[in-house]
């Protein structure tokens, strides 16, 4: 949040959080209460300290100004136990009857530092999981007769909950013969099916025995801020670190992914210009054992969870990292590989802004179209705030491509692509806008004493002042939608696609451990027994150590320049393409927590051109485009076969039968595609055959683009000397 009076939040926030911490010391919560037959997963202290600091800044300076109570108790006990059971697989009857207990009585626990409740109902949750994979691992050896005409009911949700064990045990049964028939339906002998399904319920058993209490906290926590408002998030340490990583664009390590596979790490891409990269020496689908810091000793790590391994391998640039690996086709048994990498500064350049340049013919006349794709609004804050002079960020970044389109490849126009953005920095929204405008606003922002700001661009000039377009879609939010209202509110250019997300809150990222008091820090560190799967001694932590999390805390309300809010409604294109998401699945209007659509006067801003008059014939052609497009043709008819679906929630467990289906299915794509193919002067695909990159084909760019060759065509030779009286009369 880039507001004047930021400080003086802070200020007041930290008097909240350091007064509530002192008058923490003297809590005494309820004893946690044991479920049996289960290894039971306890909150910790600073997990009791975290809960009460949200409330109160959430209480205190969240900008629906609500009050944690009772009914926000009752909807954060039906959100946690969703969270855990959505499909009502696991719980009981006589489980959620207990549960009740806890419906109007989470507001006070969670003021009092108390998380009894939460994971007492987590362990019995635990419980239930354990005893359905037990039962499933006995049931797979199971002579099943597939040509039965039974059914499997894979979606209880609107189905009272079981009365009793025996009554999911059937419904358990039946997700094994499911999964049977499905690897039975792939080709593989069914011996070789049974050790598989075997494996991978073992694998399921494994992972969910290492959740940690800071799993359950996160599970928690999420159901907590999302009954409040969809966009306020609480993230503990290891999920504030991917958040960051993920507005930075970088990360410190040695430049690999990893993911895990019969409880091994495995590589599973290296990423170009990092440390694995130049070595040379790791490959996709080698599988880490062991790691060791520096000259240290090697620690095994089969076994361990993927996050926790990750944080050994990843640390500070320019220390050392040793891995034992055993190379991808090697057997398991065979001897190591030990291989050393020097950490390295990881810039995520495949989620960065990227630029392409294609031609098209409108009307007889060539135009070459600039495209960069935006994938998120990031911007690395601590490199910036630290001095790098090439800190990455979305601006500087798109500055450069705008700069190689109109000096190198010379284009005749640019688009902005959106689609899929969710947003990121309000910073970044503004000043890529002023990429495109002269100085002036491009933002409102509304706090919660009603104050209003406008945020400017104060750069004079632009980077480019030709023809412009935005194309967004359903799942173009936040700062999306700051970026796309501006240009559409000066006349600055045509934004097309589907109806944005509607994401019109702003939050500010605040850690909480700068907010307590360094003795409350120590207090607790005396108190905290180390996660042993970290591999640190169990016994008290290192207040250094200690970790708190970070709340993204919804403190304002954006509007466009104009007035509007783009909250709960999002952005409207000026030309309307079919959307490629139900709009009645995805979007803020579909969040029961969401803040309402309302306007606020407008800023003293100066469009530079007012395109009213281009845009009606830009959508009557783009209409009659899609009136006659294959591609949005099968769009109408996917909608309507996902809504089919939708209302279904059960399977045939009959093979014969359900290989009739998909053996349809797949018939019915494979013309579509094939249909499609010739369309397009490709040769027809055989079934199983596979479709390499080249031939696929983005049916919304290309109706963008030739909605910008009606665009140049219909505005004459555009060109606009922003700010000054010569923009075009359109």
């Amino acid at each position: 949040m880039d507001f004047k009076s930021f400080k003086e939040m802070l200020k007041r926030i930290f008097f909240v959080i350091f007064t509530a911490a002192v008058l923490a010391c003297h809590a005494d919560p309820k004893p946690q209460p044991i479920v049996e037959g289960v290894s039971n997963v306890m909150p910790d202290e600073q997990q009791k300290l975290v809960i009460k600091e949200v409330v109160n800044l959430i209480e205190s300076y969240n900008y629906k100004k609500i009050q944690i109570n009772d009914s926000i108790s009752s909807l954060i006990l039906d959100r946690y136990i969703k969270a855990l059971d959505q499909g009502k697989n696991y719980f009981l009857a006589s489980d959620i009857k207990e549960f009740e207990k806890y419906r109007t009585t989470l507001d006070d626990d969670f003021k009092n530092g108390d998380l009894s409740g939460p994971f007492y109902i987590y362990n019995v949750y635990a419980k239930r999981l354990n005893e359905y994979f037990k039962y499933s691992l006995a049931q797979i050896k199971t002579k099943y007769d597939f040509n039965q005409n039974d059914t499997y009911v894979y979606d209880r949700e609107k189905l009272p909950w079981a009365v009793s064990s025996t009554a999911l045990n059937e419904t358990w049964k039946k997700r094994v013969k499911y999964e049977l028939i499905n690897l039975n339906l792939a080709g593989t002998a069914q011996e070789k099916n049974v050790e598989t399904l075997t494996k991978r319920y073992q694998n399921l058993q494994s992972q969910t025995s290492k959740t940690n209490n800071q799993d359950v906290f996160q599970i928690l926590m999420d159901a907590f801020t999302e009954s409040v408002d969809p966009h306020t998030n609480y993230f503990v340490p290891a999920r504030a670190t991917e958040f960051n990583e993920e507005m930075s664009r970088s990360f410190e390590g040695i430049g690999a992914r990893l993911q895990l596979e019969n409880e091994v790490v495995k590589i599973s891409e290296i990423i170009p210009g990092g440390p694995a990269f130049k070595g040379k020496q790791l490959t996709a689908g080698d599988r880490i054992i062991a790691v060791a810091q520096g000259d240290g000793e090697f620690v095994d790590v089969v076994g361990w969870r993927l996050d926790v391994t990750v944080t050994k391998i990843k640390g500070p640039k320019g220390t050392k990292v040793r891995l034992k690996v055993i190379p991808v086709g090697k057997e398991m048994s065979s001897k190591p590989v030990i291989i050393e990498l020097v950490r390295e500064k990881i810039i995520l350049e495949d989620q960065s802004a990227k630029k392409k340049v294609k031609t098209i013919n409108s009307n007889g006349k060539n135009y070459k179209i600039g495209i960069i794709s935006l994938p998120a609004f990031y911007a690395d804050f601590k490199a910036a705030n630290s001095g790098d002079k090439n800190y990455k960020s979305t601006t500087r970044d798109v500055r450069k491509l705008v700069d190689s389109l109109k000096n190198i490849d010379k284009v005749d126009a640019i688009v902005m692509d959106l689609r899929g953005n969710g947003g990121g920095s309000l910073v970044e929204a503004i000043s890529l806008t002023g990429l495109f405008i002269d100085k002036g606003p491009v933002v409102q922002v509304k706090d919660l004493r009603g104050k209003i700001e406008v945020d400017e661009d104060e750069t004079s000039g632009v980077a480019w002042d030709g023809p412009f377009g935005v194309v967004i879609d359903r799942l173009s939010a936040s700062a999306s939608e700051i970026f796309a209202g501006a240009i559409q509110d000066y006349g600055r250019g045509i934004i097309m696609g589907s109806q944005s997300y509607g994401k019109g809150t702003v939050q500010s990222s605040i850690d909480l451990n700068k907010l307590v008091n360094p003795g409350m820090l120590q207090k607790i560190a005396g108190l905290v027994t180390r996660d042993k799967t970290i591999g640190t001694s169990p016994t008290g932590a290192n207040p250094a150590d200690i970790n708190l999390g970070q709340i993204n805390l919804t403190m304002a309300k954006f509007y466009r320049v104009a007035g509007s809010s783009t909250q709960h409604k999002g952005v409207t294109p000026d030309v309307v393409f079919p959307s490629l998401y139900p709009m009645d699945k995805i979007g803020e209007d579909t969040e029961p927590s969401a803040l309402p659509w309302d306007v606020i006067p407008s800023s003293n801003f100066k469009a530079v051109a007012n395109l009213s008059a281009v845009k009606a014939g830009l959508i009557k052609n783009s209409e009659q485009r899609i009136a006659n497009s294959l591609d949005f043709k099968f769009i109408k008819q996917d909608i309507a076969d996902l809504k089919k679906r939708d209302a279904e929630v059960s399977v045939t467990l009959n093979e014969n039968k359900l290989k009739a289906e998909r053996d349809a299915q797949e018939a019915k794509s494979l013309a579509r595609q094939n249909e499609l193919r010739a369309l397009r002067g490709l040769p027809a695909v055989k079934k199983g055959e596979k479709v390499t990159k080249q031939d696929t084909f983005d049916f919304i760019e290309d109706e963008s683009l030739k909605v910008m060759g009606d665009f140049m065509q219909q505005s004459g030779n555009y060109v606009m000397n922003l700010g000054i009286a010569t923009a075009p009369k359109l």
